[in-house]
């Protein structure tokens, strides 16, 4: 079987998971479950397996951690924890736990007592953090699983069996990310299902693809990345793929301000095989909370911020004094913050580095405060590249929205301006980015070339006699669909027509006449 093979029977299996658990609870709420139950899967085949290898290392050839006591699993617990971040007992891995679900009557609580010493592992030592609260929306005792002890006990086995029949292989052999796999597409289902509740925290795979490829164009490795709005971690965790995790030196920086999504955005790191050490992602809310100070610049920067939220503004006196806002000399307006967004991520970008913000259209051409701001990066040289969107690509919205690039070391004194409103493919009731639509894209960003109708490079100074409006529309043309009409071979036309329709109609009334006349 071919890994996409492999892939697309992994999808049909979940999809029909998730149709088999559908009922009580809604498809929304029922995520935190089985994304949960998924990653409880994962970080027991990743213990076993690294356990396994450790003493197979040794001779131990028929060593199996799953099949150990607790009592004797315990010598190892400290140097496992220091390596891994966390600890799980034999009796407490997920294939243990599974094979006795259904006939144990006290699921919920053994489920409960397992995420929790899970947790409790990692206490007191460097992956504390990282740990904290990861299973706290897998609420085993909630009355949506069902209205007694029973029949909640009845959902939880009906999903523990459902994830433990994924077929994803042994992980050790997992060269395919069926893990990660599994989770972006249970993502984009559920986000698809949810309408804007999903759109708010998940950014389809082709367009986080595409941002993170501008960002890394001609460089093989780069220091660390940054998302200050990161959602699920969807936009970071393609760095992986597009780089390879080991070419993102310092790890994968993130701050999340919805505590349900920042759990699942570091569920997401580990199912992805980031290790702790490697991941340092952050709740709270980014402009007036923001928690990478000392970890700040960063080489990539991407982001799909909310759009058009309210932020404290000028109602706080301390931010117009902020490092990251006050270059400009103005905030961003308090019923708007999607250029503090860009300001912030500006400010923590490296001279060598690139930020790619899918951004509320409406920032290209405001007025006020927001203008201002644009005339702060165009007359500083920060904006590399402007690019429209096709309509319909996100979840929860039809806009089509848009994309800022922005260099701190350009090599001209221009913006890039690319109309890729039409670069897309219908994917049932969304549009898509196609590869060959990414590459067209990709492709002009880096030739940085006038393409008719398509990509222009316009001076800033031109920018600045149009006040500062950066709308893609303003600088690319686009092409002209209606065809040409030759007016006179057209009147010719028509007035033989009229010809001929007299001719008809002459025809027409000698027939009446004469039929009449018959009848007389």
């Amino acid at each position: 079987m071919t890994k996409e093979q492999e892939r697309d029977e992994l999808h049909r299996t979940i999809w029909q998971i998730a149709n088999d658990l559908r009922g009580s609870v809604t498809g929304w709420d029922f995520k935190s479950y089985v994304l949960g139950m998924l990653f409880y899967r994962f970080i027991s085949e990743n213990l076993s397996v690294y356990i396994n290898k450790e003493e197979q290392r040794t001779g131990n050839k028929s060593f199996d951690y799953a099949k150990l006591s607790d009592n004797d699993a315990e010598f190892g617990r400290a140097d496992t924890v220091k390596e891994k971040g966390f600890y799980i007992l034999p009796s407490e891995l997920f294939t243990n736990v599974c094979r006795k679900a259904k006939n144990d009557a006290n699921l919920n609580e053994t489920l409960f007592t397992v995420f929790k010493n899970i947790e409790n592992s990692a206490k007191g030592t460097d992956s504390e953090d990282d740990l904290r609260g990861l299973f706290d929306d897998i609420d085993v005792n909630s009355n949506k699983l069902g209205g007694t002890v029973i029949k909640r006990n009845q959902t939880l086995v009906k999903i523990i069996e459902a994830i433990g029949g994924l077929k994803l292989g042994d992980y050790q052999d997992n060269t395919n990310d069926l893990f990660g796999d599994a989770y972006e597409y249970l993502m984009t289902m559920y986000a698809s299902d949810a309408g804007k509740s999903g759109g708010e925290f998940f950014t389809p795979q082709e367009v986080s693809e595409l941002l993170a490829e501008m960002t890394v164009v001609g460089k093989k490795q780069v220091n660390k990345v940054y998302d200050p709005c990161c959602g699920s971690g969807s936009l970071l965790l393609k760095f992986a793929k597009v780089l390879g995790k080991e070419n993102v030196r310092q790890g994968f920086y993130g701050q999340e301000t919805e505590l349900t999504t920042y759990n699942l955005c570091r569920i997401n790191m580990f199912l992805h095989d980031i290790n702790y050490e490697k991941f340092n992602i952050a709740h709270g809310d980014t402009l007036t909370e923001p928690k990478h100070w000392d970890d700040e610049p960063f080489d990539a920067i991407v982001s799909n911020p909310p759009y058009s939220i309210r932020w404290e503004g000028d109602a706080n006196p301390l931010l117009i004094n902020d490092p990251r806002f006050s270059p400009a000399g103005v905030l961003a307006p308090k019923s708007k913050a999607d250029l503090a967004f860009t300001m912030h991520m500006l400010s923590w970008l490296s001279t060598s580095g690139v930020a790619a913000i899918v951004e509320f259209p409406g920032v290209l051409y405001r007025s006020g405060a927001e203008q201002k701001i644009r005339k702060y990066l165009i007359d500083n040289n920060y904006i590399d590249t402007v690019i429209q969107l096709p309509p319909n690509l996100f979840f929860g919205t039809s806009i089509a929205t848009c994309v800022i690039v922005l260099k701190k070391s350009k090599k001209d004194n221009a913006t890039l301006f690319i109309d890729a409103s039409a670069e897309f493919v219908r994917a049932g009731n969304k549009n898509k980015l196609s590869e060959a639509n990414r590459n067209k894209i990709l492709n002009a960003f880096v030739e940085r070339k006038d393409i008719d109708h398509f990509a222009r490079l316009v001076p800033n100074a031109e920018i600045a006699e149009n006040d500062y409006n950066i709308a893609i529309s303003s600088y690319v043309e686009q092409e002209d669909t209606t065809e040409a009409i030759d007016i006179e071979k057209l009147n010719a036309h028509i007035a033989d027509i009229v010809i001929k329709q007299n001719k008809l109609r002459t025809a027409i009334d000698e027939i009446v006449a004469d039929l009449e006349g018959t009848s007389i």
